[in-house]
């Protein structure tokens, strides 16, 4: 069961990107304000979300040995992940593969992994503490 928890919302949203992917138009199934960014904008938060959630699933979901490299594991999985889903595009009618997008895809992914490890640095006693009150 512990691993459903940490790699169930891995598996389910590469599922969702890989479905989104394999629609010819899908400006067509998205809000319309996500219109108003850049295809690079859009690229790099999707995959920034996804690199969060393989560092998640890398550093509490796996053994002792994995979780130092929790970080570069969880870059390396999210841009090999968006090297395929540029190969898949390649295969979809009005879809293209892009070079440019698996960059944005890579640079997302270490903005993801690092705003998780960021946040989980905060949830530690005694992290945050001024520089002046360590005395």
């Amino acid at each position: 069961m512990g691993w459903l928890r940490y790699w169930g919302p891995v598996c389910a949203y590469a599922g969702l990107i890989f479905y989104l992917s394999s629609l010819p138009n899908p400006e067509d199934k998205l809000p319309s304000f996500v219109g108003l960014f850049s295809d690079k904008v859009l690229h790099a938060v999707e995959y920034a979300m996804l690199g969060g959630l393989f560092y998640r699933a890398f550093r509490w979901g796996t053994n002792e040995a994995v979780k130092p490299w929790a970080g570069f594991l969880a870059v390396l999985a999210t841009s090999l992940y968006g090297l395929s889903d540029e190969i898949h595009q390649s295969f979809v009618p009005h879809r293209d593969a892009s070079g440019w997008d698996w960059l944005a895809d890579s640079v997302g992914a270490l903005v993801g992994v690092a705003t998780v490890q960021r946040l989980f640095r905060w949830r530690r006693p005694g992290w945050l503490v001024w520089e002046s009150d360590r005395g």
